[in-house]
């Protein structure tokens, strides 16, 4: 296996003043005079002995010396190969120790971490780093070819590999010899502040190109005041981790949070139903923390050991990135668990909303008030306050805001209003002043003048016990717009009658949210995070030049 990493150290990395300007927030938020401190190094003083991160494949573990050994040597060699303030280094790897080393290596230099969707095509990543603009990548033995292919489309410097196969030689381990290399060594650490950048998280881009959302030190701060305290994060927590750590939500629900408590992070290499369960269960490892978006809850419900896992030791479940449908929240509650619903976007570090545990039984399907740092409001077409019970965009605000998009002034102010964020997202508020999430925006359709949610359907079609999966979208209908279409996923040896669907429908819904028709498959497409793709389904189902449903 080649391991084209360059051994000269190269000229330290200078921004141009172009890039300054991008790096600069756009929307100042006023932190810039708090400095930004070493969570690692602290615990390393107080509690170095302490477990920090803990990989199940393969099985290792790491204090918070050895975290702060690995960060420190890792900042070395990459100050030796030029990195500096203001430099970006991109990672492609599935979650592991790497995501934690170079987040925190990164801090230490002012450099910024760009952390890559692994499952996106070469010409998807070629985008992004010609946008990012990094001088290394990182990477997966498994992504090597990937990663040559990247360098010389994009102009990289240096590749380096991890390699985590049993019975590789560590000398073919280019990333682990990076860091014997640069142990025992000290880097040269600027003065940083909050609005400092470090990480850069490209979002999903459901249209065009994504966008970059700057992500600084102070947005992580904030995300670990703003969770910490309502999903009970504490110096004994032991947090599984399954969701991607190139994704907001694997890194900053609750990992980072953990560690800047002093807490413990179980790595899941890659989200598996059946292992989470085991490891939850499982009294040697004592797990108290658990977050996932809808889609693993659903997968642990339907797997057979959900009904015998021993869950007791769960002090905090959350769930955000997507609506969660009431018959998943069900049956975790069934089992003796309320699952903590909030809301939050990569572009909000993310949390900004979430509900109380308290309230979590009378608020079923709540994603509650906004967090102690944050500000939450739901506006009209013109930007005004709606009313309690009235459906309107959800507008945030607060130190955990993104400052912008990188290279993209133009998308900044388009998600901007004063220091507003847009969401995007359509939701409504209770005259207790508790949020709810309809759904996205651009999910809704209008059928005869009528807005429908999918996400208000789709809770009525996961009644049904054969009903597995389910999405719901619009499609085009010449006399009503926009008609639904039920894109449903049987579970296993199991029926779906399109007749006794509709009826079900048309006795919980209004007629214009019944769908017009429904289509089987035997999965629906999602993300690395387990959100369903909705675009994809539409370039399915609604041809460019197919007749619209009469």
């Amino acid at each position: 296996m080649p391991e084209p990493v360059s051994n000269q150290p190269a000229a330290p990395y200078v921004a141009d003043p172009q890039e300054l300007a991008a790096m600069r927030s756009p929307r100042p938020q006023g932190h810039g005079s708090v400095r930004a401190y070493d969570w690692i190094g602290h615990h390393r003083t107080q509690r170095p002995h302490k477990l920090a991160v803990r990989e199940l494949s393969p099985a290792r573990d790491f204090s918070y010396a050895a975290l702060d050994d690995r960060a420190e040597a890792l900042a070395v060699w990459l100050q030796g190969r030029g990195v500096a303030r203001g430099a970006r280094v991109a990672l492609l790897a599935h979650n592991g120790v790497e995501f934690f080393d170079l987040q925190f290596a990164c801090g230490r230099l002012g450099a910024i971490a760009v952390l890559l969707n692994w499952r996106l095509t070469v010409s998807e990543l070629e985008y992004i780093l010609n946008d990012s603009a990094p001088l290394l990548l990182i990477h997966d033995v498994e992504f090597s070819d990937t990663a040559l292919a990247l360098q010389q489309r994009c102009g990289i410097a240096n590749l380096l590999c991890i390699d985590k196969r049993p019975g590789v030689v560590a000398a073919a381990n280019g990333y682990e010899v990076a860091l014997l290399a640069g142990a025992g060594q000290r880097v040269v650490r600027p003065e940083l502040c909050h609005d400092d950048l470090v990480t850069i998280m490209y979002t999903s881009g459901t249209t065009g190109h994504p966008k970059g959302a700057m992500i600084s030190h102070g947005m992580n701060f904030w995300n670990c005041v703003n969770l910490g305290t309502p999903a009970l994060v504490g110096i004994d927590t032991v947090h599984l981790s399954v969701l991607p750590l190139f994704h907001t939500g694997g890194l900053n629900c609750y990992s980072n949070p953990v560690l800047h408590a002093g807490g413990s992070v179980v790595v899941m290499r890659s989200f598996d139903p059946g292992q989470a369960l085991r490891v939850i269960g499982d009294p040697a490892q004592a797990i108290t923390h658990f977050f996932a978006v809808p889609a693993p809850y659903q997968f642990m419900a339907q797997h057979p050991d959900f009904a015998t896992t021993d869950l007791s030791r769960l002090r905090s479940a959350g769930v955000g990135g997507a609506p969660c449908a009431l018959p998943i929240l069900q049956a975790w509650a069934e089992r003796g668990v309320w699952l903590m619903q909030g809301f939050g976007m990569t572009e909000t570090s993310p949390a900004c909303i979430a509900l109380d545990p308290a309230d979590a039984q009378r608020k079923l399907g709540s994603t509650g008030k906004a967090l102690l740092h944050a500000e939450a409001r739901i506006v009209d077409e013109a930007g005004k306050d709606c009313a309690p019970g009235t459906i309107g965009e959800l507008w945030v605000a607060g130190p955990n805001i993104t400052p912008g998009y990188w290279n993209r002034p133009d998308a900044t102010a388009a998600a901007f209003v004063g220091r507003w964020l847009k969401t995007g997202d359509a939701a409504r508020e209770d005259d207790e002043g508790f949020y709810y999430i309809v759904d996205r925006w651009k999910d809704m359709y209008i059928s005869g003048g009528e807005n429908v949610y999918p996400a208000e359907v789709e809770n009525v079609l996961y009644q049904l016990p054969e009903v597995a999966e389910v999405a719901v979208i619009g499609v085009p209908s010449a006399k009503w717009g926009e008609v639904g279409l039920a894109v449903l996923v049987p579970k296993p040896g199991l029926s779906l009658d399109k007749a006794a669907v509709l009826a079900h429908c048309a006795e919980r819904l209004a007629r214009f949210k019944i769908p017009h028709d429904i289509a089987l498959l035997p999965a629906l497409p999602r993300n690395a995070t387990g959100k369903v793709l909705k675009r994809e389904l539409r370039q399915q189902f609604v041809a460019a030049d197919a007749p619209a449903i009469s």
